[in-house]
């Protein structure tokens, strides 16, 4: 460790909450697929800020956007129209399929609360008594209380007890459980198509068809949280579109600026209308600089195919994982969707896999005890995973000597 690493995890240690267990290292640059330490040490990133970087680090287009836009105005609330606002607003709806309208937040967490305040707003008038969402098991929405309540994995609950009522948690691709759930005291059935934060883990089409029919059948809402397989992360534009369902409410976040803090929700028909002045606010969201920020990473985004990357390299991506998994005894499961890819380990150690990545140049995400979860760049090639191939086999091999 460099002296200056020293010195910054000292004051860390000092100053900030000891809410996360960082990682030994310092990144202070970036550029793609690549980041750097404050040693000049060059790694590989398979994390991409928690799937928040698609475009990969420091993109040129997105530096300039926030740099213009900083320099004329950063911000005066949402008193005022701003430029990009609305721009970035059309940009997602077109990509949703046109005819959205959007609400803007800072972050996913706090998406989320606002499509469950939405749909609550919305049961009032057209399903009179329904409050409850219904979500599934291992799912993650978000810290904030009620995302947190409505998050399927009691063991990030625990300490935070008693949760906000109102939220049943039901078994995912379970068809009867979600009937069985959806009542007359329902709102909105919110849901991930591929579970991040709980492990990667897709839902079929099967169920999220059923899902669609029974929110129909039951006057109820459907929500897609979208935070972590949005903008092209498992190559359509949002995971749900590669299975012909339409949800009611989207909710998005992460990639969507890049790596700025910027989230939201969009609904359409009397979903969208749900909502009246003074009903939901937001000091920051849709500020001018990141809206700029996100009109310039969705232009680039479409610019260099980034769906079509992410389907070609995840695929190849999961093959090379599975021949792996076939050559060892240490995988048990890979799984996911585009660059959104899960692997459960056959013993306990994804954290000392991870941490053993990067000492090797290689920023690998653990999930629990024995999940490995990759979420690397868009704009992650062959090679790269070819690299990260030959050092996950050493790894699980000296691990099983």
């Amino acid at each position: 460790m460099s002296e200056r690493f020293d010195t910054e995890a000292a004051l860390d240690r000092e100053v900030i909450m000891h809410t996360y267990a960082r990682k030994p290292v310092l990144f202070v640059r970036g550029e793609g697929m690549r980041l750097y330490d404050d040693a000049g040490g060059e790694y590989l990133d398979f994390v991409s800020g928690i799937g928040a970087v698609n475009l990969g680090h420091a993109h040129p287009a997105v530096t300039a956007a926030v740099a213009e836009q900083a320099a004329k105005l950063v911000h005066v609330s949402n008193l005022f129209y701003v430029e990009h606002r609305a721009e970035l607003a059309r940009d997602v709806s077109q990509l949703l399929g046109g005819g959205w309208q959007m609400f803007f937040a800072n972050s996913g967490a706090e998406a989320v609360e606002g499509a469950i305040k939405l749909a609550r707003r919305w049961a009032g008038e057209h399903k009179p008594g329904a409050y409850k969402v219904v979500t599934l098991e291992r799912s993650f929405h978000g810290r904030t209380l009620a995302a947190l309540a409505a998050t399927g994995q009691p063991s990030k609950q625990e300490a935070f007890a008693p949760m906000p009522g109102g939220f049943v948690h039901v078994p995912a691709n379970d068809i009867e459980a979600l009937e069985a759930a959806v009542d007359s005291t329902v709102a909105a059935v919110m849901l991930e198509v591929v579970q991040g934060e709980g492990g990667v883990w897709p839902l079929t089409a099967e169920y999220l068809t059923a899902a669609r029919s029974i929110c129909n059948e039951r006057n109820t809402l459907l929500i897609a949280d979208e935070v972590q397989t949005g903008f092209f992360r498992t190559g359509p534009a949002f995971a749900h579109q590669a299975y012909g369902v339409t949800p009611d409410v989207v909710v998005v976040a992460k990639a969507l600026a890049n790596g700025l803090p910027i989230g939201g929700f969009l609904a359409k028909g009397d979903a969208a209308s749900a909502l009246q002045p003074g009903d939901h606010g937001s000091t920051f969201g849709g500020g001018p600089v990141v809206c700029a920020a996100g009109r310039a990473t969705i232009a680039a985004l479409v610019e260099i195919d980034a769906g079509a990357n992410a389907l070609a390299s995840g695929h190849y991506l999961r093959e090379r994982l599975i021949e792996l998994a076939n050559s060892t005894s240490a995988i048990s499961d890979v799984r996911g969707a585009g660059l959104m890819v899960g692997v459960t380990l056959a013993r306990p150690v994804a954290a000392e896999v991870a941490a053993s990545a990067l000492e090797r140049g290689i920023v690998l995400n653990n999930i629990g005890t024995d999940i490995l979860r990759f979420l690397p760049p868009l704009v992650c090639t062959k090679s790269d995973i070819d690299t990260l191939l030959r050092t996950l086999s050493d790894i699980l091999e000296e691990l099983d000597t």
